[in-house]
Parts: C-alpha cells; sequence; structure tokens
C-alpha cells in the first residue's frame, strides 16, 4: 500500500461516514430547506470522494467525474431552489 493510499484512507472514512449523518438529515429534515441543503452537501461530498480517490489511486479521469459531477450538483440546487421559492417567500 502506497504512503498517499495510507493517508488518504482514513479521510475517505470519515466523509463516508459525514455523508450517511447528512443522508439522515435529507430524509428526516424538518423543513424543505433543511433537505435541499443536505442534498447539496452530499453532492460536495461525494465529490471530495472522488477527488480523494482520484489522488489515492492516481487515476486522474476520477477528477474529471467529480468536475461532471460538481457541476450537476450546483444544477441540481439552483432547480431545486427555484421551484421552493413562490413569489419571493419560501414555502
Amino acid at each position: 500500500m502506497s504512503k498517499v493510499m495510507r493517508l488518504f484512507t482514513p479521510l475517505l472514512a470519515v466523509f463516508v461516514l459525514l455523508a450517511i449523518v447528512v443522508l439522515y438529515r435529507a430524509i428526516r429534515g424538518p423543513t424543505m430547506q433543511d433537505r435541499v441543503l443536505a442534498v447539496n452537501v452530499l453532492g460536495t461530498n461525494t465529490v471530495v470522494i472522488l477527488a480523494l480517490l482520484a489522488a489515492a489511486l492516481d487515476v486522474p479521469s476520477f477528477l474529471d467525474i467529480a468536475l461532471v459531477y460538481a457541476l450537476l450538483n450546483f444544477l441540481v440546487a439552483v432547480a431545486i431552489s427555484k421551484f421552493t421559492v413562490d413569489r419571493g417567500g419560501v414555502m
């Protein structure tokens, strides 16, 4: 196991654990805004995990996937925000 892989393996485990915690908030969030924010954090967390995997495994194509996923995450967040706002007020 390479030195980089040994360094990034605990970080990957931490980010996966945080993703599970945030998934709970996405499912049980008391308001729609909590759920939207949790889904956005899950997407960002996925991008970080992909970037760490790209560095640890030395697979540059994972960075391309992470970049596309980050753009899609942004577009989904904007779309969901647009649908939850009604005439300047939050539903």
